[in-house]
């Protein structure tokens, strides 16, 4: 089994993300028959459906997403060499736009940091809000969003790990109050109203009174200091956990990071570079 051109691929590519024939066709500049007869021809080299028609548009099968991954990162491979060959390194300056949710700063931060020391010319706009900003309409330039994967058209997606939610308490709480072997009766200092989708909020939705929340708070150091001071016990980064015990901590309560670009951004250098530092722990 074997691909004859990487134009079928890059086709391939253009259908995965745009989700439509006709959408990839002006993407590309080409006519919408051509994309058809490439697709089909990929896929009678390849011996498997990459996808599944429907009225709508074509939706990836499981070899397409498999398709997608290895097509995907090749074409941000091509993007990054295409960007050294033409000297991109040496216009990876000026302003980039990150927008992030607040409570991951202890994790984006230092890969930013990373970024801005090894381009200089860089100036980062790290803008943490609750809203979904509008890559379409050049809002920022990265997005960092939790939770299910996006699926707009029109932007390129990468997987950036998960985000663990453990539920902390300090020494001295556990001291006098025992170990923690049930959420039941304990206070609990809470995310706020931001939050409620996030998995262990949906969790401990049906699992609490609430009466046991004695704090809700979306900045992340004032939930910190209420769990050190033995008042509470509750959800904080790992990076801020320093000193305290992990109590409580279930694989359902992770959430998916991903990086968002809008694709007429994607292959710019300055972004390749940011997408780079973004995706090394």
């Amino acid at each position: 089994m074997s691909i004859d051109s990487w134009d079928d691929l890059r086709i391939a590519l253009a259908v995965a993300r745009a989700g439509t024939v006709s959408a990839a066709a002006e993407a590309l500049g080409v006519h919408h028959a051509t994309v058809i007869r490439r697709i089909d021809g990929l896929e009678g080299q390849l011996g498997v459906k990459l996808f599944q028609r429907h009225p709508r548009g074509y939706a990836l099968t499981e070899p397409g997403q498999a398709m997608l991954k290895v097509a995907g990162d090749a074409d941000e491979r091509f993007a990054q060499l295409a960007a050294q060959i033409a000297g991109g390194g040496d216009r990876i300056e000026g302003e980039l736009v990150v927008t992030s949710l607040p409570e991951l700063a202890d994790l984006v931060m230092p890969r930013l940091i990373r970024l801005m020391r090894q381009h200089p010319g860089l100036r980062i706009n790290y803008a943490t809000d609750t809203r979904l900003f509008r890559l379409d309409a050049g809002e920022a330039h990265v997005a960092i969003r939790a939770g299910s994967q996006p699926t707009e058209p029109d932007y390129v997606v990468r997987p950036m790990g998960t985000l663990r939610h453990p539920i902390y308490a300090a020494p001295e709480y556990l001291a006098t109050h025992g170990e923690v072997t049930d959420i039941a009766g304990h206070p609990l200092a809470l995310m706020g109203p931001q939050a409620r989708n996030a998995p262990l909020m949906v969790w401990l939705r049906d699992r609490i009174d609430p009466a046991q929340v004695v704090l809700t708070a979306s900045d992340e150091t004032a939930r910190e200091a209420a769990i050190r001071a033995g008042l509470a016990i509750g959800p904080l980064s790992p990076s801020r956990a320093e000193g305290l015990v992990e109590v409580m901590a279930l694989p359902e309560w992770e959430s998916r990071l991903w990086l968002v670009t809008h694709v007429d951004l994607n292959r710019s250098p300055k972004v390749q570079a940011a997408i780079a530092a973004l995706r090394d722990p």
